[in-house]
């Protein structure tokens, strides 16, 4: 038991999980959402989230193609989309991994054959799913509108999609609309790991 209080007293020590949601290392319920801009879509066009100021509520999904998480969660997303996209909320998805079957050319095959309507980006860099501190496809944020994190995890409680009892993003979104805030703010993502490349870190300067 005592190495086990050392272990988690020198993890919060060395990397501020003490300040971070309950299970996200980076950010928590009320931060600002951290930005991307200029990443290219599907439609070959380059996105910002500045790009989605006209939308009193904003989700964020990270996905890809080669996760079966994520394709079962894809039809859930276009429901949601069409049914929420004319009530004031955007949707977007971000995929950041590189594996061939996730590049690119491969989303605009999988949009196009699913019919998303709403953008779906690529980072090359990777760099926004750090900034966020997704691990998981798929994995959903949704800002309010000030653009503060209001929710982050699952999209509801089903995996497969197949005995959904709670909608989480959907609640947080209704809450939101309705000038309240979600009761449930946090939940455990579940999915594939992001395929995040090591960082080389470089050595200091004499």
């Amino acid at each position: 038991m005592i190495r086990i209080a050392l272990s988690v007293t020198t993890a919060v020590l060395l990397f501020g999980i003490a300040d971070a949601g309950k299970y996200n290392r980076v950010l928590d319920i009320g931060d600002p959402a951290p930005k991307w801009q200029d990443l290219p879509g599907v439609d070959d066009q380059q996105h910002s989230l500045d790009d989605l100021s006209r939308f009193p509520v904003v989700v964020v999904a990270f996905t890809c193609n080669s996760c079966p998480y994520a394709v079962d969660v894809e039809d859930r997303l276009v429901a949601f989309h069409k049914q929420y996209s004319d009530r004031g909320v955007g949707l977007v998805a971000i995929n950041v991994n590189k594996v061939e079957e996730d590049r690119l050319p491969a989303m605009k095959e999988k949009a196009s054959k699913k019919g998303f309507k709403f953008s779906y980006l690529f980072d090359e860099s990777q760099q926004i799913a750090r900034d966020y501190g997704a691990q998981y496809t798929p994995e959903f944020f949704v800002l309010d509108r000030q653009r503060n994190v209001v929710y982050m995890g699952s999209f509801d409680d089903s995996p497969d999609g197949k005995s959904v009892n709670t909608s989480y993003v959907e609640s947080a979104v209704k809450a939101e609309l309705d000038g309240g805030k979600p009761e449930v703010t946090e939940t455990v993502p579940i999915g594939c790991r992001v395929r995040l490349e090591r960082q080389r870190r470089s050595r200091r300067q004499k």
